[in-house]
């Protein structure tokens, strides 16, 4: 499955997703570029604790990441149409087990059905925005757009569940069905899926959607790389055929289509002009989702308006959501505007709070001792993705495993959880923390079966040793762990010339750490100086997001803190997104490591292609525990748990969804309620 975000804070979140939103709706977060700017780093930080955008959010889209990795199953008893080639069509899909809702599902569990209509969500987004485009890699998107996912404006073939986790719902097809090889997958559109202007929703629209974003973004590229044909194969029917069979994911994540009106690209924008998708606008684009683009100003605000007849509000996954009449984003410079933004009250109706300073000892202004704002501590269930120091390693500084290793011996994780995060944080030991698919002990049965091929591969210690991260206690383990940084480095061919390290030709090694916010520098700097007591020439370049955004989508960085996108429970195709040979040099894939290693790419390949849920947990712990002993990040650290804040103007259901943590779209306008109740109505 697809991919979470980038929060500044103690915890950054991954790149296209930095601003947006909290690490709650992780899932939904997958597919934004929602906070535009922000949204587009992967950092993780405690600049805030958290490098994912800024440690004010922007609600995710009402929609969840995209699928990966296990077999798609029946969601509950579904209506028992059988074809002879083509497999029972169904209107869900789960990729771990059957669903909670069955065929009589109405809405989630913890939705209020009633939920009123009305008032105005407000958000605060980091950095500027020039274009509502954003399926091409040029541009910044406005908020509430998603690169990958429908966001506010478009809906996808099926939607994914917020309540579980690798589950989707019919939404533009009503049904889907596939072959038990896995060898295409057929989707029958819903009659009444609908364009703004009322238009239906056609077998072309998917067709062509398909066929363009594929040459659009290398994401999607990848993604979709084993689907070879999209035709149109019966009444309101497309069918989508593979290049290889077994690949159980796919019929799922081809339902993560965003479709799009083949109609109106085509045409001709209000210039004169034929439209090019190819290409970054400022029109706002047609679209067929619960939200449309209203008032705006290219780079400092965008409102969205709920459409008032929109055709699947009664849709299942819907009842109960998008509440708010109007979205309202503001863009401001940084995360400290954002801050004093939301203390004020009006711009920002609630945040992820990403830095534990704040956290612990800032929720003490006016409006919090009067009440008006709330604070909630809520669990996070989902897969904690990596947050780390991400090091290039396409540069040839980075290409020794020992200097990376060494790298990693030299950050202090315990005395900046002390000094910086009121010890409220957990070191990150996994690109798949926080569940089953992290890699633990010594290699399984089931891990080496995957393993055992490659060992000539990969590092021997992969096979005999468990991975630990060097742990600083005292003034002793902080001797020996830099004697041990500086021993690997050694051994690599550097050595100390005065107070400089410099390899055999004297060359000082020198690593310029990239962010985008000045609060960055909380995290960035202490690991600068941990680097400088080894003799390594380290630096600290704050950009604006702009640039940061441009810079990363072309791998122009040394080192940065980021956190990736969100990883889902069953990781799939996506992964060669992440971590490919064939991504480390696409720009705007999210391979930031650069990372190209034949072992990896085979174990990529063992995943995607898992003949079962134990043979996919199994893989992704070798993936997982390769990846950790080549040393290709710096893992930083992160918490079980969502921090949210917000003004208390709106009303809850007093429950959670199970999977996500955090439904901001499930919430509605107390005063919208008193309206109702009334009989009344506000602008």
């Amino acid at each position: 499955m697809a991919p979470k975000t980038t929060l500044h804070g103690d915890l950054p979140l991954p790149f296209l997703t930095r601003l947006a939103l909290f690490p709650a709706i992780a899932a939904l977060v997958a597919a934004l570029s929602f906070s535009a700017a922000s949204a587009q780093t992967g950092a993780t930080r405690e600049s805030g604790d958290s490098k994912a955008g800024t440690a004010t959010t922007a609600p995710a889209a009402p929609q969840s990441a995209a699928p990966g990795g296990a077999p798609a199953q029946q969601a509950g008893p579904q209506p028992s149409q059988a074809d002879p080639t083509g497999g029972v069509w169904r209107s869900s899909m789960s990729l771990i087990g059957p669903s909670k809702y069955g065929s009589d599902f109405k809405h989630y569990d913890y939705v209020n059905p009633e939920a009123p209509k009305g008032g105005t969500l407000n958000s605060v987004v980091i950095g500027s925005y020039d274009s509502f485009n954003p399926y091409v890699v040029r541009g910044t998107p406005a908020a509430g757009l998603a690169n990958f996912g429908g966001g506010l404006l478009y809906d996808t073939l099926f939607e994914q569940s917020t309540d579980e986790p690798s589950t989707s719902y019919a939404m533009v097809a009503e049904a889907v069905r596939y072959p038990k090889d896995d060898s295409s997958v057929t989707f029958r559109l819903n009659p009444k899926a609908r364009w703004h202007d009322g238009q239906p929703i056609t077998v072309e629209d998917v067709i062509w959607s398909f066929e363009t974003l594929k040459t659009l973004n290398p994401q999607w590229a990848s993604y979709y790389k084993n689907v070879v044909k999209a035709e149109k194969t019966g009444d309101r029917q497309v069918t989508f055929s593979f290049d290889q069979t077994g690949n159980r994911e796919l019929p799922q994540i081809m339902g993560d289509l965003t479709v799009l009106p083949k109609h109106w690209w085509e045409g001709t924008g209000p210039n004169g002009k034929k439209r090019d998708i190819s290409q970054p606008t400022v029109e706002p684009p047609l679209g067929s989702g619960a939200y449309t683009i209203g008032h705006f100003v290219v780079g400092k605000s965008i409102e969205w308006d709920r459409v008032k007849d929109y055709w699947a509000a009664n849709a299942p996954p819907h009842v109960g959501r998008n509440n708010f009449d109007r979205i309202d984003f503001t863009y401001l410079r940084d995360s400290n505007a954002a801050w004093e933004a939301f203390k004020k009250g009006g711009l920002d109706d609630y945040r992820a709070e990403n830095i534990s300073r704040r956290w612990a000892t800032e929720y003490g202004f006016p409006a919090f001792k009067a009440g008006k704002v709330k604070k909630m501590t809520v669990p996070d269930h989902q897969v904690a993705s990596m947050q780390a120091y991400v090091l290039n390693n396409r540069l040839p500084k980075f290409q020794d495993r020992r200097v990376r290793e060494a790298l990693t011996f030299a950050f202090n994780f315990q005395e900046m959880n002390r000094t910086l995060f009121y010890g409220l944080y957990q070191r990150q030991l996994s690109y798949f923390e926080n569940s089953e698919l992290a890699a633990k002990g010594l290699p399984s049965p089931g891990e080496l079966q995957f393993l055992t091929p490659l060992k000539a591969k990969i590092p021997p210690e992969v096979l005999t040793e468990e991975f630990k991260l060097p742990v600083y206690t005292d003034e002793k383990s902080t001797r020996e762990n830099l004697r041990k940084a500086y021993d690997l480095l050694k051994q690599a061919g550097y050595a100390l010339k005065g107070t400089r390290l410099v390899d055999k030709s004297g060359k000082p090694l020198a690593i310029e750490m990239l962010g985008n916010d000045p609060s960055d520098t909380r995290t960035l700097e202490p690991y600068a100086r941990s680097l400088r007591r080894l003799g390594i020439d380290a630096t600290v370049r704050i950009v604006d997001s702009n640039q940061y955004i441009e810079r990363m989508q072309n791998f122009d960085f040394e080192m940065t803190a980021m956190k990736y996108y969100p990883q889902s429970l069953s990781p799939g195709n996506e992964q060669r997104d992440f971590w490919s040979s064939a991504a480390a040099d696409a720009p705007g894939s999210r391979n930031y490591a650069g990372i190209k290693n034949p072992a990896v790419d085979t174990l990529i390949n063992d995943i995607v292609y898992a003949k079962n849920r134990e043979d996919l947990v199994a893989a992704t712990r070798a993936l997982d525990r390769v990846m950790l002993w080549e040393f290709y990040v710096v893992p930083q650290w992160y918490k079980p748990e969502d921090w949210i804040a917000y003004w208390n103007k709106f009303g809850m259901s007093g429950k959670h969804p199970a999977y996500s943590s955090v439904d901001p779209y499930a919430w509605w306008i107390k005063a919208a309620a008193k309206d109702a109740a009334t009989g009344s109505a506000k602008p």
